[in-house]
């Protein structure tokens, strides 16, 4: 079998907050990028899916084993991104070590709007921005950098790799934009199962049946039919994790509280269903395996209410039984408080009743199942 690409890092594309500042220019963004595996070339991916202008990139860089590469796209340095598409560059053949870092940097010279972007959080998530053209600069001097927790327009990372090398994606909202998959990707290295990588494709605040169309609330991203296709189609990937559909039963609180998030979006146990449905046949189509964890405890969240809890339960026991997927990942029964099912185990809440500790990311990559990590 020849070697193919197989992606080493990724993550969905949403929608940066809309503030004044939504605009810059002469900025550097750097990102270092694990890679799980080795490989002989590397090639990225920028999406400006939630753009509404083109954006400019005027100089692209990776920094490999003490040396900096230049990026190309059809053969030039400078790419436009249209509003709405996307750009993979051109393969750079490089020698890439297995769990070594793949660091990207990219500057924009002229205005950009900075609206393709997702926020993310995890041990091995790294980001910074700099003023100017700091792209083939190693060490770029504190006073004029700072880090960052948000990736801009950057989706993929991909290497050229051995085939028994592959990707496991995994889809969702905050929780799982934040520690776990990454908890999950260290936890192949304890194991030593090398040849796996684990990747994102998430966004906060995302619902899978609706979503914001005011801008006090649309950085809370795309709701599910238009995020699926774009996302998780990924080289080398053949399983994919989904654990999204909290965020439909929290959210709706009354007109009478907030304009902007009626009760009439609140779905029942069947519509989470139904759209789950559609999420695993997309993703057969695909050719992945499908595993999907059940939501987490939400007690002491503040809009949490009796009628929620009954959601949420119908919905996890649906995912439990249904013989639709090739397994149920129990991250609610993992992290229940076993007093108390419908709230967090404390030492799992990370103090918000809706989002884990650090424990509780750790917890849910381990009780991902090994059949997963091969």
């Amino acid at each position: 079998m020849t070697n193919h690409w197989a992606s080493v890092w990724g993550n969905a594309i949403s929608i940066g907050e809309n503030r004044p500042e939504s605009y810059n220019k002469d900025l550097t963004f750097r990102y270092p990028i694990y890679s799980q595996f080795g490989g002989s070339a590397v090639r990225l991916t920028f999406d400006n899916f939630c753009g509404t202008e083109p954006v400019t990139f005027n100089k692209v860089t990776v920094f490999i084993d003490g040396k900096f590469y230049p990026v190309t796209f059809g053969g030039k340095r400078e790419a436009e991104i249209a509003a709405g598409g996307s750009i993979v560059s051109d393969e750079l053949p490089c020698e890439i070590q297995p769990q070594s870092l793949i660091t990207v940097s990219f500057w924009f010279r002229d205005f950009t709007q900075l609206r393709s972007a997702v926020y993310t959080r995890g041990p091995l998530t790294e980001g910074y921005y700099a003023m100017g053209d700091m792209t083939e600069v190693e060490l770029i001097p504190n006073d004029i950098m700072r880090p960052i927790s948000i990736i801009y327009f950057l989706s993929n990372v991909s290497v050229l790799t051995a085939p028994e090398n592959r990707t496991v994606v995994c889809y969702g909202d905050s929780i799982t934009a934040q520690d776990w998959p990454e908890y999950l990707t260290l936890r192949c290295n304890r194991e030593d199962k090398l040849s796996t990588a684990v990747i994102r494709r998430a966004a906060s605040g995302t619902r899978m049946l609706r979503e914001y169309s005011c801008i006090t609330y649309e950085s809370y991203g795309l709701m599910g039919k238009k995020r699926f296709q774009h996302e998780v189609p990924t080289d080398g990937a053949d399983t994919v994790i989904i654990q999204h559909g909290i965020n439909d039963i929290i959210h709706p609180v009354g007109t009478e509280v907030n304009p902007f998030r009626p009760m009439s979006d609140m779905p029942t146990p069947g519509e989470l269903i139904s759209f789950m449905e559609y999420y695993i046949s997309e993703s057969r189509k695909f050719g992945y395996k499908v595993y999907v964890g059940t939501l987490l405890p939400i007690e002491g969240w503040r809009t949490y209410a009796p009628f929620r809890e009954d959601v949420r339960s119908q919905f996890n026991d649906w995912i439990r039984s249904t013989p639709l997927i090739d397994g149920c990942i129990d991250f609610d029964k993992a992290l229940a408080d076993p007093e108390r099912p419908t709230r967090m185990l404390p030492k799992f809440d990370s103090g918000d009743h809706l989002h884990p500790s650090k424990a509780g990311y750790k917890q849910m990559a381990d009780i991902v199942p090994g059949e997963i990590l091969r």
